[in-house]
């Protein structure tokens, strides 16, 4: 790529990345045969209505990727590194081929620490961060704000205790400043060669506090209950939905014949399990739904035994040691005002239960959603509402989008002669004379 190119498409990019920031938009999505495109309040937005050509993405991500991160995406067809862009942020881009076109996802890395309080996150979360040693896992899909809570406790801890914390990511997603606390970031890929290198090296950097980014297989659930054993406090995150799927997850991750101690060791280590997800306020942006599942006798004691089913009815009989089911939050969250009924409906585990539950007993609920506020003699509707119309998204202020460059128009064969029509002739023919005798 010539370098005059190359800074062409840079522009191009940093320019979206820019609108996406104006916006407060999490990623941007630049894939052939789609518009470029961000995920604004968790629904796809397109910055403008023109499909990307296969050329222009290849370009885009060839422009953004050093030398040897773009051989590596050739060589292994997939790449994910950081880059830090003056007066729009850090973001963390992935670069994959998807049938043999390339495509990226780039989000956005909030650089200043979440403030725990202005989260509204339940108190109970800083208690558990306090924790002397222990595991605690943030576990929820992709674009759940796992990253932000673990941020936000994090943050508390740095400034009530004094000690070590470590941080080992790929990539390095919050840069906490030093407080009563040393911080210490260590990139995959950047400050150590790979995973295992920078967890084999941990417990000789005298670490009080341990952050795994996200926990993928068996060795790195190994190394996070061993720090945990050795008496630190480990966090990590976990792509999963629940934490009953969280400890499925991680048994799984073992051979059969290792389940029962790997059940095992989880009830003597585990201090919480944080679910996340992300619901839509009525006031605009996002609230965090959270499940929390706590340490205690009770729940130790279904881990152990591998009785995973029992642990939502353990959450529901706990509230006052401060553990929730998404029910529960869900609930809250609707009473005070803060989610539609909608959101209830489409985010809840047991909806009938739950939707009986605000019947009975929500005074927003018996206000707003029943004829006359009469709910002993109204019929409970389970319909979800329909989806509302999706605003139009306008172009911050002053940022409009340069055009992208056209792809190379490929060479067109010239055309051959065209045929004489054909026609069909409706006159009849004499008949051919018969034959000679």
């Amino acid at each position: 790529m010539e370098p005059q190119e190359k800074q062409q498409y840079q522009a191009i990019v940093h320019k979206m990345l820019g609108a996406m920031v104006q916006l407060k938009g999490s990623d941007l999505f630049l894939t052939a045969g789609f518009p470029p495109a961000i995920k604004l309040n968790g629904k796809l937005t397109k910055l403008n209505e023109n499909p990307l050509s296969a050329e222009q993405t290849s370009k885009m991500a060839r422009a953004i990727a050093s030398e040897k991160q773009w051989q590596s995406f050739i060589d292994t067809k997939g790449q994910n590194f950081a880059i830090s862009l003056e007066g729009a942020g850090r973001f963390r881009i992935n670069i994959f081929t998807q049938q043999q076109r390339t495509g990226m996802v780039i989000r956005v890395i909030t650089t200043e620490i979440p403030d725990f309080d202005k989260m509204n996150l339940p108190p109970v979360l800083k208690t558990i961060v306090l924790e002397k040693r222990g595991l605690i896992l943030l576990v929820g899909g992709t674009g759940s704000g796992k990253s932000t809570t673990l941020a936000a406790m994090l943050g508390v801890r740095n400034k009530e205790t004094h000690g070590h914390i470590i941080t080992i990511e790929d990539p390095v997603e919050y840069v906490h400043p030093h407080g009563n606390c040393i911080v210490t970031h260590r990139e995959v890929g950047i400050d150590t060669v790979g995973w295992f290198d920078a967890l084999k090296d941990t417990l000789r950097q005298a670490p009080d506090v341990i952050l795994i980014g996200e926990i993928r297989d068996h060795e790195t659930m190994e190394y996070a209950l061993n720090f945990a054993e050795t008496g630190h406090l480990c966090m990590a995150t976990l792509h999963a939905n629940s934490a009953n799927q969280a400890i499925d997850r991680i048994v799984n991750f073992f051979p059969i014949e290792k389940h029962d101690q790997v059940r095992n060791d989880l009830a003597l280590n585990m201090r919480a399990i944080i679910s996340q997800r992300l619901v839509r306020k009525i006031s605009g942006g996002r609230a965090a739904a959270v499940e929390i599942l706590l340490s205690t006798g009770t729940s130790r004691d279904a881990i152990a035994k591998g009785e995973v089913g029992q642990l939502k009815e353990i959450m529901k009989k706990s509230i006052e040691l401060g553990m929730k089911t998404f029910d529960q939050c869900l609930y809250e969250l609707y009473d005070a005002g803060d989610i539609s009924l909608q959101e209830v409906q489409v985010n809840s585990d047991a909806k009938s239960e739950l939707m009986l539950r605000l019947k009975l007993n929500s005074k927003r609920f018996i206000r707003e959603e029943l004829p006359g506020g009469d709910a002993a003699t109204s019929g409970l509707s389970l319909q979800v509402d329909k989806e509302p119309e999706e605003e139009e998204i306008k172009m911050p202020g002053g940022v409009k989008l340069p055009d992208l460059p056209k792809p190379a128009a490929a060479a067109v064969p010239a055309a051959k002669p065209a045929s004489p029509p054909m026609t069909l002739s409706l006159e009849e023919k004499p008949a051919p004379p018969p034959p000679k005798a």
